[in-house]
């Protein structure tokens, strides 16, 4: 078997954990082995503290730059140890690295990833593909999102609209017209899970919302909810994307500094808040009856699933594992892609979702030891 192998390296806005898998895209799509390494507390909180700013940043940068390499370089070893899997018949390594600042509006737009991609392919000898959104931006796109082009690869079909919705830190949609000669578009929506995360964290001090459980057990609040929809970010046409910058802790104490509501009650408001957005945008598509498939973490999340289902009476609702690939591993995969994209030189980003002038090829290209 001489099957070319693809891993790819994901850390999200969440900052829960490193996912990596190993998979194969010819002569079909294969999902090899996948692992994940979590982020201690004290790691999540200093990189934390790079996504606003703040004092010493370039210290602080430097040194998570190259601990956040090796440790995804760690994660990619353990996934080709625990995954029996033939190092020479490994192409490359797409890593995505950890997203610290990601401003698209600034005056010179730009964003940054760091998990330096010279350690990966030192430690585990074999080249990587990283750095992915910044020749988006250079061509005039605002470097995310880049996975619909992966989802357009993996999940289009003929026979119906598709909406693949992804629910990590930040939600963001593809849309997957059944017609071959309409465009595909995507863009970020809003919240996902990061404003949940951050005030379960808060208040209880667990990582997320386990099946949306707290925040089912709340009531929402209207008023508080038309107040966090007042966010300039929810009016801004698409192409657009946003992050940590925009929907974070100290923002939404902000707004909850006006009047005084329970805890449970701000995180099921929380929740339509991500429902609502997500919804809107899904509207405004204008698709027919459109299958809308979930994945990221936020898609075992059943309250929430339950509110979009509501929301959007005329979505049949599944999630990506019905298609061969859980949840889970979406975003890992598509960087994988990526990385094989730029490998054969061909583009990994859709000029009609980021804003780009012109598809790119996208990336750097780090070589492994003897430049393997």
């Amino acid at each position: 078997m001489d099957d070319k192998i693809y891993l790819g390296l994901m850390s999200g806005t969440s900052l829960d954990a490193i996912d990596a898998v190993a998979v194969t895209f010819e002569p079909g799509f294969r999902l090899l082995a996948t692992n994940t390494l979590p982020l201690n507390e004290g790691l999540r909180t200093q990189i934390l503290s790079l996504t606003l700013p703040g004092n010493n940043e370039i210290d602080q940068l430097g040194e998570l730059d190259k601990q956040l390499g090796e440790l995804f370089a760690e994660c990619a070893n353990q996934l080709i140890t625990d995954g029996n899997i033939d190092r020479s018949r490994i192409m490359a390594i797409g890593s995505h690295g950890q997203t610290i600042r990601h401003r698209p509006s600034a005056r010179r737009p730009f964003t940054l990833q760091i998990g330096d991609p010279n350690v990966i392919a030192e430690n585990t000898g074999i080249t990587v593909v990283a750095d992915f959104r910044r020749r988006d931006m250079a061509v005039g796109g605002q470097g995310a999102p880049l996975v619909p082009a992966f989802h357009q690869a993996m999940f289009r079909s003929p026979q119906r609209d598709r909406v693949i919705l992804n629910l990590g830190g930040i939600a963001n949609i593809t849309t997957l017209p059944a017609d071959a000669h309409s465009l595909v578009r995507g863009y970020d929506t809003g919240p996902a899970n990061i404003l949940m995360d951050a005030w379960i964290q808060h208040c209880r001090q667990h990582a997320y919302d386990r099946n949306g459980a707290w925040a089912a057990s709340g009531k929402l609040r209207p008023d508080l909810l038309g107040r966090m929809l007042q966010h300039p970010f929810f009016d801004l046409p698409a192409p657009k994307s946003t992050g940590r910058e925009d929907f974070n802790l100290a923002w939404l104490q902000q707004i909850l500094a006006a009047d005084s509501y329970p805890d449970a009650d701000i995180q099921a408001t929380l929740c339509e808040l991500t429902a609502t957005s997500v919804a809107k945008a899904i509207e405004s598509e204008k698709l027919v009856s459109p299958e809308l498939i979930l994945c990221g973490g936020g898609a075992y999340n059943a309250h929430l699933a339950a509110r979009l289902q509501e929301l959007l009476p005329k979505c049949l609702i599944t999630d990506t594992s019905h298609y061969g690939l859980s949840p889970t591993w979406v975003e890992a995969t598509a960087f994988a892609w990526l990385a094989k994209q730029t490998m054969g030189h061909l583009p990994g980003n859709l000029p009609a979702v980021t804003g780009a002038r012109e598809a790119r090829v996208l990336g750097g290209i780090y070589p492994g030891r003897m430049g393997r």
